[in-house]
């Protein structure tokens, strides 16, 4: 039982993705914990797209899942429909993405947080953080009650002092109707952190019966056994179909007749949306040469009917909605369910933040999720995690928990928030990795179950697990190694079915594999291989872009010597002579950790870099000398 005046170790204020993961993180690693959340039935909502995964995204759900976290069997637990995505651009960009029923995702999580026992739930709103001399110490709730910790953990998502814009109508709300934060941002402020606003827009939702899903293109799901997390069980998944259509003229035409009643169009919005995921009536302003977009029909659950207008996101009038969503093919007896709207709300630009989450203005309190700027589940989700591994690392007196951008797309995503900042929500995208050989879908548990089990966090059946696929993994890669192919009948004629020049000598299997056109199912039945197909073109995909990796590994070796050049934490840069007045500038605001985070700062030229190099080197030399 929770009492009142308890102190925790750790608290964590909201729990969307980014406050669940948080939450229960630092419970499994042995912190006692609080959740405080605004109502207990909304635990890890979807608001918008009831959807996991995807390039880049799917990739950070793997490594939540190798390092200990609960997005990946979340998922599996709720999935409906499930795609592989990218499927024809290569190993390196290839992902899951798995349309759930959000009644069942939520349902997840709640039991997770309930199971653990380090770990209470309170609903309530939080109304103001506690601060000593520097330091967090604790919440304060709306009702007047106070929570004492030793580290706070914000995870708000878009609820601080929101407000829902459909047409020239706004008013105070959080997502989908639920009440607004709307007393903490003044906390925030006076605790010495800027506050900036943000926008994202969510579409209509269809009753399932009012579309004429015979007159779409339907899309189903794979036909293997698939599952999002590294140790759960592969399923097949069945009975779900997702509809292709598209706008035309008509629709278009329909937006543009309510633009003077569009807050986007009028100005009455302004903040900054999200510039990958525009809205239908921002997509027509800013491409008016096109005369169609695809649309994609997600059904979202089964007891309410509902579906999801994928692309359609808008904040037009509600007349607007009705008729030009009803313009659409398979669409034109739709019934909207709920509308569409924009939501407004309070985020922390990322640039007051350390790499591992943590204030640079108060002490002890962490950030993470759609609070410092991102859009999506799974950004939030890995941004919760690892707020919450280091929350727990502080209380053991332990070093931050760090990942580099090497290592992960978590790390990339951390590293250009604290390092870039955003004026927009950020969206992760395989674009943004530079190393994206290495940081594949297929290798997320080889380069993050140790550091999971290092930390404790990862449990001791699953690094269990993972042991064991690594066994299975080495054994068949020495199988492989000595397994020859004999240039018979048999094996030209399965050569010739993938367009493989066929052989005159024997050659070596794993040599055959290098070959671009050679699958791996083609190769399993030249060799009677009895490994799992995804296991198997993992082994396929490292023979095939061996070189490429090499090559990025010699980047990475190149890259680390600069990450691992830390800068003194203090360091005066009106000091030193020569930085531009603009570098000057953005490293005493950034105070970057290290050399290579410097480097990416926007404005920060390579000279300024050349010199601050310099100068950490004396400084260095300097103390050893002394």
């Amino acid at each position: 039982m929770m009492n009142i005046a308890d102190k925790y170790d750790v608290i964590t204020i909201g729990a969307g993705h980014a406050g669940c993961e948080a939450a229960l993180a630092a419970s499994r690693m042995g912190a006692r914990t609080l959740l405080l959340c605004l109502y207990l039935d909304s635990i890890a909502m979807m608001p918008c797209n009831p959807s996991i995964g995807g390039p880049a995204k799917g990739h950070i759900v793997r490594e939540i899942d190798a390092l200990g976290g609960e997005c990946a069997a979340a998922a599996d637990a709720s999935t409906r429909h499930l795609r592989w995505l990218n499927t024809s651009k290569g190993a390196a960009v290839r992902a899951l993405r798995a349309q759930c029923s959000p009644r069942l995702y939520s349902d997840h999580y709640r039991s997770a947080l309930l199971s653990e026992k380090n770990l209470d739930l309170h609903q309530a709103e939080a109304a103001e953080l506690l601060i000593e001399k520097g330091e967090v110490n604790g919440v304060k709730i709306k009702t007047g009650q106070k929570f004492y910790s030793e580290c706070v953990i914000l995870a708000t998502g878009t609820y601080l002092d929101s407000v829902i814009h459909i047409g020239l109508s706004s008013h105070k709300s959080g997502p989908l109707g639920m009440v607004a934060a709307t007393e903490f941002s003044r906390s925030l402020q006076r605790a010495g952190l800027e506050i900036g606003r943000l926008r994202t827009d969510t579409t209509p939702r269809l009753h399932f019966d009012s579309i004429d899903w015979d007159s779409l293109d339907c899309q189903r799901s794979i036909e293997e056994p698939q599952a999002f997390s590294n140790f759960g069980e592969k399923r097949l998944y069945g009975g779900m179909v997702c509809g292709l259509t598209r706008t035309n003229e008509e629709t278009h035409r329909i937006i543009r007749k309510y633009f003077p009643q569009s807050p986007l169009y009028t100005g009455r919005l302004g903040t900054e949306g999200p510039r990958y995921c525009p809205s239908i009536d921002d997509k027509i302003i800013k491409f008016p040469e096109k005369d169609s977009h695809p649309i994609f029909l997600e059904p979202i659950s089964s007891e309410g009917r509902e579906v999801y207008v994928q692309n359609f996101s808008t904040s037009m009038c509600l007349e607007a909605q009705f008729e030009s969503v009803r313009t659409i093919k398979g669409c034109e007896h739709a019934h909207i369910l709920r509308p569409g709207y924009a939501i407004e709300y309070d985020f922390i630009p990322p640039t007051q933040l350390f790499p591992w989450l943590e204030s640079k203005a108060v002490k002890n309190f962490f950030l993470a999720g759609q609070i410092n700027g991102t859009s999506g589940y799974e950004e939030a989700a890995g941004q919760g995690l690892i707020a919450g591994i280091n929350a727990a690392l502080r209380l053991r007196g332990e070093e931050p928990f760090v990942l580099g951008r090497d290592e992960s797309y978590i790390g990339v995503l951390i590293d250009d928030l604290v390092t870039k900042g955003t004026k927009e929500p950020y969206r992760m995208l395989t674009s943004r990795c530079e190393y994206r050989l290495l940081l594949r879908h297929d290798n997320a548990a080889d380069r993050l179950c140790a550091k999971g089990r290092r930390i404790g966090l990862l449990s001791g059946e699953k690094w269990e697990k993972y042991l064991k696929c690594c066994e299975r993994l080495e054994r068949e890669r020495e199988r492989l190694s000595s397994f020859k192919i004999h240039p018979t009948d048999e094996v030209n004629e399965k050569l010739a079915r993938v367009n493989s020049s066929a052989l005159s000598e024997g050659i070596c299997l794993t040599e055959l594999l290098r070959r671009p056109e050679v699958d791996w199912e083609t190769a399993a039945e030249l060799c009677g291989s009895e490994l799992e197909p995804e296991l198997g073109r993992k082994i396929s995909d490292e023979l095939k872009y061996e070189g490429y990796i090499s090559r990025q590994r010699r980047q990475v070796d190149k890259f680390r010597r600069m990450e691992l050049l830390k800068i003194p934490p203090h360091i005066d840069y009106s000091r030193i002579k020569g930085l531009s007045a603009e570098g000057r500038g953005k490293l005493a605001e950034i105070r970057p950790a290290t050399l290579g985070q410097a480097s990416r700062i926007p404005g920060v030229p390579p000279t300024d870099i050349q010199l601050l190099w310099v100068a950490v080197k004396s400084a260095r030399e300097n103390r050893a000398a002394e």
